[in-house]
């Protein structure tokens, strides 16, 4: 089976490092999840709240209760609700607005919610993230919201084949964690998650590098 073959692979490249996996599924259907589930892949990432629910509900209730659902996309405000709760972690909080949101609806769904902070320290003008000098910032205003868990930092590299400018970045990240005391470092895809690792990423979201021939 090609995931297995794909998954067995990356184990073996990556296994001087522990980090968490996650099976970017927003491009792939149902059956796709079940194969990853069945190959031992528990964290999965979505890009599209409606979108991710209508899958992970027609999921059999054994696979959806052992699998760990990973909200990677830029959310909305009013897609707050839908993302809420359904997913263990929300990787792209890039404002003090969208945290706003999600604690008033995990206050109402009386959970802690997970939350990581985008940054955008490539500052690359079509993507989302907070600029590194606003973080401090947006940090201690987060540190107030009674139903937020700020676990960690999140970045999307740039699609560059410089290994040197990737490194800078994903080091930059693992700088910011330290900085911060945060637990939780997710970079890296499939192009680039072994240099993620290398700086120090903890979890690693792979897409095409597992379902597809590489």
């Amino acid at each position: 089976m090609l995931i297995k073959k794909n998954f067995e692979k990356i184990l073996k490249e990556i296994e001087n490092y522990n980090p968490t996996i996650i099976a970017v599924t927003k491009y792939y259907d149902i059956d796709t999840m079940i194969s990853a589930f069945d190959c031992g892949l528990r964290n999965f990432g979505e890009s599209k709240a409606q979108d991710a629910l209508e899958k992970i509900n027609k999921i059999d209730d054994t696979i959806k209760t052992q699998s760990i659902y990973h909200f990677i996309g830029h959310l909305q405000s009013n897609k707050a609700k839908y993302v809420v709760g359904n997913f263990e972690y929300i990787h792209s909080v890039d404002s003090l607005k969208i945290a706003q949101c999600i604690n008033q609806e995990a206050n109402k769904k009386g959970i802690v919610q997970k939350i990581l902070i985008q940054v955008n320290n490539a500052f690359e003008s079509q993507k989302f993230g907070v600029n590194p000098i606003e973080l401090e910032n947006l940090i201690n205003e987060i540190g107030k919201l009674e139903s937020i868990n700020l676990a960690g930092l999140m970045n999307i590299a740039p699609l560059i084949d410089d290994t040197k400018k990737l490194r800078m970045l994903f080091s930059q990240m693992r700088e910011l964690k330290e900085r911060y005391k945060l637990k939780e470092l997710s970079m890296g895809m499939s192009r680039d998650y072994k240099i993620a690792l290398e700086e120090g990423a903890t979890m690693i979201r792979l897409g095409k590098i597992l379902f597809e021939n590489n």
